[in-house]
């Protein structure tokens, strides 16, 4: 089989890609990351996923190697980011609850010996219960979130913060859309579940 590359050092793509049951090394990419904010979130996460894949591809002439990044958009179209500071988390889920806001996940895959090159990109709404001070600031004591996007961790007791989700991939919330990612796997010859 050939070698795979999770070109992200996250542990939560690690733990979504182990779900696959395949063999892979996850390598921090060599990529520098520049967002024009004039660039739609599906072309850009797109441009993100397939720099950092493409970034490894010098170090790994005959792997495939995942590319993934993800902005999440309020009801505005802003770009929500890592709150870095509990009071900055809490301001974040105060103005997103009782509202519906956007993760766009992007995607690539770069067969890094043929020069093959594929990039997607998946949606996935979250819509936020009503929520009072005192339950956000209880669920980031108990939580911590804040190395993610948005200031909650929908894997963990985030769940309680939701009124509704949508989408066609759930892992694309949590940053590595699956279904996708085994269809372009696929298509490089890589059989998740054998012939």
């Amino acid at each position: 089989m050939r070698k795979i590359i999770l070109a992200s050092t996250s542990p939560y793509r690690q733990q979504l890609l182990r779900q696959l049951q395949l063999p892979f090394v996850a390598v921090a990419p060599a990529y520098d990351e520049k967002i024009a904010s004039q660039v739609t979130p599906s072309l850009l996460v797109r441009h993100l996923a397939l720099g950092k894949a493409q970034s490894l591809a010098v170090d790994y002439p005959d792997a495939l190697i995942i590319g993934s990044d993800q902005v999440f958009i309020d009801q505005s179209g802003r770009s929500i980011g890592k709150p870095g500071t509990l009071e900055k988390a809490f301001q974040q889920l105060r103005q997103m609850a009782g509202k519906r806001h956007t993760f766009v996940t992007g995607l690539a895959l770069v067969d890094s010996r043929s020069g093959t090159l594929m990039t997607d990109y998946v949606p996935f709404s979250v819509t936020f219960r009503q929520l009072s001070d005192e339950q956000i600031w209880n669920y980031l004591r108990r939580e911590k979130p804040l190395d993610c996007a948005g200031s909650f961790k929908i894997e963990g007791l985030g769940i309680a913060l939701m009124e509704k989700l949508e989408g066609e991939d759930y892992n694309a919330l949590i940053g590595l859309p699956l279904i996708r990612l085994v269809s372009m796997l696929e298509r490089c010859g890589v059989r998740i579940l054998g012939d």
